[in-house]
């Protein structure tokens, strides 16, 4: 396909590639929304250089992703400007959680670009960071267009992407031969939690467990401590909403779960599992200075399968296959 020859072919063009734009922009942003604004932002941007602007453009996919990259990156910016809130009140949590059921299209988004799990760690990168990786190892845009989009030299924004991988694989602090075994203790905890089954959270929990919450986040007639099976176990009945919105991941080492309504961690739950695979301490937290602290990253026990990438042009790519068994991965800077 060459030059649009008009205005109206230029903007069949983009809607020719608007699904795989807002897959880039969602990938790089996290909301749906907000994807659409980055999308509307680049058309017009497109629209405004007209067809002159892109005559000799060889790969116009690759010209709209580009746009629509710059526009998502001056949103992350403006966000990292931004100074979070934290909760003002329990009732709060229970209002983000209740408004976070996906739009009809984030499914198909996500199964698309990235997880959500993955969209939780990637909103703890710095811009920079995030759109190296993102635009690199989900959408294969090359090293060379990404130093252009942030202005860094491409090695420079090779380095991005590897401390970006980095981060999102921080090594586990549990002993690798238990790590999976806890990992599906926190799976079952979650899924329980959410679908209120009381019977599997009594297995799950130790007998004496003891359960702990910051004041902010329970009512006035909640306990701040909570011992024992059965009355841990009934909890979730009052949460499940608040349950719906949780994410197993890696805090500070250790798989734990993270309440983030929006893609934006609000709680975290520590879950300390015994060597009897029983879950004997829950410690909830939603203090602003201890989620700034805790080192969020993806689980990898079991290993998970790398996710197909969709190519620079829009186009599902082939995962590297990788490493064999005992073969030494690639070291990441920090």
């Amino acid at each position: 396909m060459g030059t649009p020859k008009n205005l109206v072919d230029l903007a069949q063009r983009f809607d020719a590639d608007r699904r795989h734009l807002r897959s880039v922009a969602f990938g790089l942003l996290g909301s749906v929304a907000d994807a659409d604004d980055a999308v509307q932002s680049a058309w017009l941007k497109a629209s405004r250089h007209g067809v002159d602007g892109a005559e000799g453009v060889a790969n116009l996919t690759g010209w709209f992703t580009t746009i629509t990259a710059h526009e998502a990156l001056d949103q992350l910016r403006a966000r990292k400007r931004r100074a979070e809130a934290p909760l003002a009140d329990p009732d709060e949590l229970d209002r983000l959680a209740g408004s976070a059921a996906a739009p009809a299209d984030e499914p198909a988004l996500l199964a698309d670009s990235v997880s959500n799990a993955l969209l939780i760690v990637l909103d703890r990168l710095s811009p920079a960071q995030r759109v190296a990786f993102v635009l690199h190892d989900v959408f294969a845009m090359p090293f060379e267009t990404i130093a252009g989009l942030l202005d860094r030299s491409p090695a420079a924004a090779k380095k991005l992407a590897s401390r970006a991988r980095g981060r999102l694989h921080a090594g586990p602090a549990v002993e690798p031969d238990r790590a999976g075994a806890h990992l599906e203790i926190v799976e079952a905890f979650l899924a329980a939690s959410q679908g209120g089954d009381i019977a599997t959270l009594l297995e799950l929990l130790a007998p004496d467990v003891l359960r702990r919450v910051d004041p902010a986040l329970v009512g006035a007639g909640v306990p701040i401590e909570l011992r024992g099976a059965r009355d841990v176990a009934e909890e979730p009945r009052h949460f499940t909403r608040r349950a719906r919105a949780g994410v197993v991941l890696l805090i500070d080492g250790v798989p734990g779960v993270v309440l983030a309504p929006r893609g934006r961690a609000q709680v975290l739950l520590r879950i300390g599992v015994g060597t009897d695979d029983r879950i004997h301490t829950i410690d909830i937290t939603g203090d602003p200075e201890r989620l700034r602290r805790a080192v969020l990253a993806l689980p990898s026990w079991p290993p998970q399968q790398p996710h197909s990438r969709v190519g620079y042009q829009g186009h599902r790519r082939q995962p590297a296959r990788p490493p064999a068994a005992g073969q030494p991965r690639e070291r990441h800077a920090r």
